[in-house]
């Protein structure tokens, strides 16, 4: 029971600290309706929990000891990474009037997104993004290794990091498309869309950086 709790812990305060899948629900909610937006957070949801069940069926271990295909990993999504925060630094003043406009108004005539193509994002975003695979690589050699690893321990431990993503990101969502919170973030959207291509940016270059660096 220590083991779970040790994990789920670490594992929640791994979610709540701001990354790439944060600003992700950010832009998407900013630029988007709720049901929409919600396909980001369906997307992140689904490719944490793919890498959860490939953990405790025992892939993790396959794959750590694959330096080729870690590598390939890394690199996808440093430029995943650059290629978001190449989309948000070229976007224009214009490109975010729909933000100010009335609900009516913006789904009429600012069409930006459909579900199925923030769910892509948000699954490519979960499924590229290198922080997520070491961490529940890391994170299940402890479940694996540990004396209670039993199919109703493990079940348990993905059910709740499943949930809690889901959870967590989804409320992040709720909380933006509330009209006084939304109000505040539609007159800083530009920048704080520029602020989130600058650090994803960041974020893909030092992957990519650290990736070459750590080649043998």
């Amino acid at each position: 029971m220590m083991i779970f709790f040790a994990v789920a812990l670490a594992h929640f305060i791994a979610l709540i600290s701001p990354g790439p899948d944060f600003l992700l629900i950010i832009k998407s909610t900013l630029r988007n309706s709720r049901r929409v937006a919600f396909g980001v957070v369906s997307g992140i949801a689904t490719a944490n929990a793919l890498y959860i069940v490939l953990c405790l069926a025992g892939a993790g271990a396959i794959l750590a000891q694959s330096v080729t295909l870690m590598i390939l990993i890394k690199l996808s999504g440093g430029i995943f990474l650059l290629f978001i925060a190449w989309q948000a630094l070229r976007a224009k003043k214009s490109d975010y009037r729909f933000l100010m406009a009335q609900a009516a108004e913006d789904k009429n005539t600012h069409p930006q997104s459909t579900f199925k193509k923030e769910f892509l994002v948000g699954l490519s975003s979960g499924l590229l993004n290198p922080k997520n695979l070491l961490f529940y690589l890391s994170l299940f050699t402890v479940v694996l290794e540990s004396q209670d690893n039993s199919a109703l321990f493990k079940t348990g431990i993905a059910l709740w990091m499943v949930m809690a993503v889901l959870i967590w990101d989804s409320l992040i969502m709720y909380l933006l498309t509330r009209p006084a919170v939304r109000q505040q973030f539609n007159r800083c959207a530009f920048w704080i869309d520029k602020t989130a291509g600058i650090i994803l940016g960041l974020v893909g270059l030092k992957i990519i950086h650290m990736t070459f660096k750590s080649t043998p």
